[in-house]
């Protein structure tokens, strides 16, 4: 009778902990396939067990909390606690980080990470947490290239009058006005049907985001612009983050650290294989004159060193690595 009762007690004992443990929400609008769609995943796995199963993580994905800035919005009400979201998106909230975009800006993957991993990383993050958001960490979202239903664009003139789908990303819509294209912003997941109905030409995107959500059947003409870097900031609502302990906060940098780590390399390998998958898939493939697109987009760095002298100065000088 003792062994069954003390039995009975731990197993108690056991369900409400389980029935204590405090449930949250990471949410984020990538599809299956992407490798932020596998972050996710992973951050919920390394957090539950770096908490001791005091945190069960229920991963919201496919935008099915709402896009990017209603996720930020409901981080920061408390509705969701952790999302992987868009850097045009945090830009409305924190207009520096809009800066990362700045054309041609980063010459590779690596170069972005060490900035994002450093000085820059940390001041993004205060100014993050003065509009009631922390940031855990920046995951990747590549270097974007432009693709269309119908042709090539490897000149900025092919650009001319080009209807085309941007992030809410005021970075992005002053790229293509200054290329000539006619730029509008559109939330990811509204994306496909609004280029089955032509209300645009194209869009742009990193591969790795094209060939997971099948944009590329839509638009099978891409050119290889590299005209952006952008990140995917991975953010607490502050009101949550703050309630935490720190063993438990150091769980959830930790988890995205580590899944970061892994999202940022299946990004570059991905940029780096993709090309040959979805040329197979009946993609054509174009390289750009980058000399003209930069020279053609030099306005916009002018536009934000007017604004923003210091940081842009400083992104500058980090970005080729002095």
């Amino acid at each position: 009778m003792k062994t069954t009762f003390i039995a009975i007690l731990a197993a108690t004992t056991m369900l409400a902990g389980v029935a204590h443990a405090e449930e949250i929400t990471f949410a984020h609008g990538a599809n299956p396939g992407n490798p932020r769609f596998v972050a996710a995943e992973k951050w919920a796995d390394l957090f539950s067990e770096c908490s001791g199963g005091e945190h069960s993580v229920t991963v919201a994905p496919s935008a099915t909390m709402g896009d990017d800035v209603e996720m930020l919005t409901s981080a920061t009400a408390g509705v969701i606690n952790v999302s992987a979201n868009s850097q045009g998106a945090m830009s409305q909230i924190v207009p520096e980080i809009g800066l990362l975009g700045l054309p041609f800006l980063f010459q590779d993957l690596p170069t972005a990470w060490e900035v994002l991993d450093g000085e820059v990383g940390e001041m993004l993050d205060e100014r993050a947490q003065e509009a009631g958001l922390k940031v855990l960490g920046f995951w990747d979202n590549g270097i974007r290239h432009v693709s269309h239903v119908s042709k090539t664009v490897p000149t900025p003139a092919d650009l001319k009058g080009m209807k085309i789908r941007t992030p809410p990303d005021q970075m992005t819509v002053d790229i293509f006005e200054s290329l000539g294209a006619a730029p509008a912003p559109l939330a990811f997941s509204e994306l496909p049907t609004a280029l089955q109905s032509g209300v645009f030409d194209g869009q742009e995107n990193p591969l790795v985001n094209i060939h997971s959500s099948k944009i590329h059947e839509i638009t099978p003409y891409i050119t290889l612009t590299g005209h952006k870097y952008e990140s995917t900031p991975v953010v607490a609502g502050l009101s949550w983050w703050s309630g935490l302990d720190d063993a438990t906060k150091q769980c959830a940098l930790d988890a995205t650290a580590q899944a970061g780590e892994e999202q940022r390399q299946a990004v570059r390998e991905a940029s780096d294989s993709l090309i040959a998958t979805m040329e197979e898939e009946g993609v054509t493939f174009a390289e750009a004159d980058k000399a003209a697109y930069q020279q053609a987009t030099q306005s916009v760095y002018d536009k934000y060193a007017n604004k923003y002298p210091d940081l842009v100065e400083a992104l500058r000088t980090a970005a080729k690595g002095q």
